[in-house]
């Protein structure tokens, strides 16, 4: 059932919803599904130690590739669908910056990394290579700098460094309904 309405006046199940409706395609040209992605980000954000709110925004930060209908191919089409912005605006009406921020910034925070940090675009996936064109490349150091300064920068490397390492077709995870009490308890008052 691939109704975005479905349990909308329920968060969680909707969120679960989704995931589990339409995260069962294959996540870009990786050789995992978008499931599969999210629930390795948020299984390797857990690990980490990382506070809830970033383990779901861990396991949330492509939701935007699931609920915008123009993002499907846009990438390797050349068009920069904007995923980020669009996932964070979608989970706005639920979630406060904590969640919404570093997912906002994931985009940013890979442009960062390259700019930043010797040899991290090397490391990155073919997929991560052909986004990262459409997405405005590397930040020039002045970039850098003022990503750095924002908000929930940190939290947007972290889940970032997160998001290029959950592409294992063998890693084991959490089943998705085991991030149900932490999603809940992530949701603004």
């Amino acid at each position: 059932m691939n109704d975005l309405n479905k349990n909308e006046g329920q968060p969680v199940p909707a969120l679960l919803d989704i995931l589990e409706d339409l995260g069962g395609d294959r996540y870009g040209g990786e050789e995992i599904s978008q499931l599969a992605h999210a629930l390795q980000c948020a299984t390797l954000a857990q690990e980490s130690g990382a506070a809830e709110s970033l383990v779901v925004a861990a396991l949330l930060h492509d939701i935007g590739h699931l609920v915008n209908p123009k993002d499907e191919g846009a990438a390797a089409a050349g068009i920069d669908a904007a995923h980020e912005k669009v996932g964070a605006a979608y989970l706005s009406r639920w979630f406060g910056a904590a969640v919404t921020a570093p997912i906002a910034m994931h985009v940013d925070a890979k442009r960062y990394l390259c700019q930043a940090e010797e040899g991290y675009f090397q490391r990155l996936s073919d997929e991560s290579i052909r986004s990262l064109a459409v997405q405005g490349g590397p930040f020039n150091a002045a970039e850098a700098d003022s990503f750095l300064a924002r908000p929930y920068a940190a939290d947007a490397i972290a889940l970032r460094r997160w998001d290029e390492a959950a592409k294992d077709p063998d890693k084991k995870t959490p089943a998705l309904q085991a991030f149900a009490p932490m999603i809940e308890r992530s949701l603004s008052a």
